[in-house]
């Protein structure tokens, strides 16, 4: 039915329970309250296909619930206002997680301004329920733009998925609302939104989940218009997963977008398709219009380029994410479905004919990564982002290669050149953090063969502790330490600017004599003066083995702003040799 709506609650409400309603909801129970005013009049719309029951105590409503869960198998909706109202649904949640029953709590919450200051009605309902929940979160204030409403259809999919995988159980959803409650105009205009949400696109990916996936057919859907996004991934048997996306991208004719942290760009020979300079390509307009894609296959994490993540986010393309846990990959919020296995399982493949999509990025591929490959030739000074383009081509095969956050992961994403040397990438990107980056690749190099890590000064700086377990340490690691004396990723951001107070509080120079920090902790240590001198030493690691165990840090000094207008200059266009 189309939607009328009236103020930003009413919006907010409706785009859950419709998402809820697609996915499979057949019954709710509302307890009776204020606060979830929005939800109740939603769900009171959504009869006949949702059965909307009313119970008075929240204790029985949960039980009622969980039996009608029981009886289905499929998740039951259950619903109250703020405060001790969500508190006796707690017997409820404790017996779904113990007897494996999916449940889903919706709890209506004030917003964050009336909590802690004695406002009626308000407990703090984060996490209320501890551990029991399979998965939990607190929605964001309810807003009118679109992007807010696709985040909020994508996280109560992950909510409804949360509740059958990897086990059934129950799934907490905390939601706070602002006046007013009923749906009375609140004076924002809704018209742009109600058309969007009166078209099918906006609903179109949203089917009913089965558990197990279905796996066949693989895809109900796609175009050839179509990419794969070998993401950031470290699977244990990297040449078959390598072999399993190039499969897959053979029979599509799809070109696969491989980030640099992904092991597909290690092993090039396997995959004929592969894009390794996406984000360069897409820094022209008149590309990403050309190249815009209708349906995209994500394998692992989503790659770090901004290029990229905005492009998927201006095109609005269908998304497939391939990945066998039970975490929401999805942080664009696109119209996107989550299928549950490894790639690597894959036996059959979807197939598609050959068309100019595919030929396109090729010849532009080709184009880009001859243009930059000419630039690095040519560049004799010292800037940072060589050094993973160079990497990429000199270090010994199979080499364990731990990266820190910041700009190496970038540089590595945007210059790391196809190869068959097997390199085995390792980084933290789990939170994106500098924290632990030296004992991390320790932990990578330790009774493993000839390790190397690359890294920035202040990545370094932040856990020189790690130095502390050198007299524990068997094997040998390389540190290739970019010293640019500051964080050099704010130097692109807008805040670089701003003097004051970029340089003092964001830049945050150190002035750190490494010379002198290796000789405190008996590192070996030398400055790196050429590019020459750089690949002999990492061209031949050591190989002394277990028996001499080595720490030895190469430093390479460049100049912040040089490295940023270097930049500026060679990547950005239009002065890159336009594709």
């Amino acid at each position: 039915m189309p939607f009328t709506l009236r103020n930003t609650n009413e919006l907010w409400a409706v785009v859950l329970v419709e998402t809820l309603k697609r996915l499979g909801l057949t019954c709710a129970v509302i307890c009776p309250g204020s606060r979830s005013t929005p939800l109740a009049v939603a769900f009171a719309r959504a009869r006949p296909q949702i059965e909307v029951i009313p119970i008075l105590d929240e204790r029985s409503a949960g039980f009622f619930a969980l039996g009608r869960a029981k009886a289905t198998l499929t998740p039951v909706a259950v619903v109250c206002t703020s405060g001790t109202a969500g508190a006796n649904f707690y017997p409820a949640v404790i017996e779904a997680k113990e007897s494996c029953v999916p449940l889903l709590l919706l709890t209506a919450d004030r917003p964050q301004e009336l909590r802690f200051c004695h406002s009626g009605q308000t407990i703090d309902q984060v996490k209320l329920y501890g551990d029991y929940p399979n998965w939990q979160a607190e929605l964001a204030i309810p807003g009118a733009e679109l992007g807010m409403l696709t985040y909020l259809r994508q996280t109560v999919i992950h909510a409804w998925e949360g509740c059958l995988f990897p086990q059934k159980g129950a799934v907490h959803l905390n939601i706070p609302f602002r006046d007013p409650l009923a749906p009375v105009p609140d004076e924002v205009d809704l018209t742009h939104l109600q058309s969007q949400l009166n078209h099918e696109d906006f609903w179109r990916h949203i089917k009913p989940l089965t558990y197990p996936p279905n796996r066949s057919p693989l895809f109900p859907m796609f175009s050839p218009r179509g990419i794969i996004i070998a993401g950031i991934a470290q699977p244990i048997d990297k040449e078959k997963y390598c072999s399993s996306i190039a499969k897959l991208a053979l029979c599509l004719n799809y070109p696969v977008l491989a980030e640099g942290l992904s092991p597909v760009r290690n092993y090039a020979d396997l995959n004929p398709n592969i894009i390794s300079t996406y984000d360069l390509i897409l820094r022209y307009p008149h590309l990403r219009e050309k190249l815009a894609p209708e349906f995209v296959i994500l394998v692992g994490e989503m790659p770090t380029s901004k290029e990229l993540r905005n492009w998927l986010q201006q095109t609005q393309p269908q998304l497939f994410i391939i990945d066998n846990s039970s975490r929401n990959l999805d942080s664009l919020h696109l119209r996107t479905v989550h299928l549950r296995f490894d790639i690597c399982e894959l036996s059959e493949f979807p197939s598609s004919p050959p068309n100019t999509y595919l030929e396109d990025w090729r010849h532009i591929e080709i184009k880009t990564r001859t243009a930059i490959d000419a630039i690095f030739e040519k560049t004799n000074e010292l800037v940072e982002c060589k050094a993973a383009w160079l990497l990429s081509q000199i270090l010994p095969p199979k080499t364990p290669l731990f990266i820190a956050n910041s700009m190496p992961v970038r540089d590595i994403e945007f210059f790391w050149k196809p190869n068959n040397l097997g390199i085995q990438m390792f980084v933290n990107r789990g939170a994106n953090g500098i924290d632990g980056t030296l004992s991390t690749a320790l932990g990578v190099a330790h009774r493993n063969q000839s390790s190397v890590m690359l890294t920035g000064d202040l990545a370094l700086l932040h856990d020189t502790n790690g130095f502390l377990i050198r007299n524990k340490f068997i094997g040998n690691i390389t540190i290739i330490l970019i010293n640019n004396n500051g964080g050099g990723i704010f130097e692109m951001l807008p805040i670089a600017k701003f003097e004051p107070p970029f340089e003092e509080l964001f830049a945050t120079p150190q002035d750190i004599d490494f010379a002198k920090l290796c000789a405190t902790y008996d590192v070996e240590y030398e400055l790196i003066t050429s590019w020459q001198l750089f690949k002999e030493k990492i061209s031949q690691l050591p190989t002394q083995g277990i028996h001499i165990p080595t720490i030895r840090v190469l430093e390479l000094r460049t100049n912040r702003k040089v490295d940023a207008k270097w930049r500026q200059d060679n990547l950005n266009p239009p002065n890159t040799a336009k594709p």
